[in-house]
């Protein structure tokens, strides 16, 4: 799969993470099917451009943490993106057993964004 094509059905599985649900670099990388693909996940973030739609600050570490540098300006609009949604951030911690996004297949299968095709 090309580079292009991978980073699309990344920023579409993001997109897809309901407001006040999080999901980890791994959860994205493996709906995507991406074999240990986190560190992909984190490179397409890292590479938004301005003005993007992507909501980046659903997308945690797989231990509920933010993965921004405590006190850090990101780290802080991330936690406060986070809040306004209703998740609560604790410490830079998010209890993933309340907020993880856990789609079921229909969601995964009949989304706009899971109409992926080779173009």
């Amino acid at each position: 799969m090309d580079r292009h094509l991978r980073t699309r059905r990344i920023l579409d599985t993001i997109r897809d993470i309901p407001e006040g649900r999080v999901a980890s670099y791994g959860q994205i990388a493996d709906i995507t099917g991406l074999v240990r693909g986190a560190r992909q996940v984190g490179y397409a973030l890292r590479t938004l451009p301005d003005g993007h739609d992507v909501p980046w600050h659903r997308v945690i570490t797989v231990s509920g943490r933010i993965a921004f540098e405590k006190g850090s300006s990101r780290f802080k609009e991330q936690r406060e993106r986070l809040m306004m949604e209703g998740i609560a951030v604790n410490t830079g911690r998010i209890d993933m057993r309340t907020f993880r996004w856990q789609p079921d297949l229909d969601e995964l299968l009949w989304k706009p964004s899971s109409a992926w095709d080779e173009s």
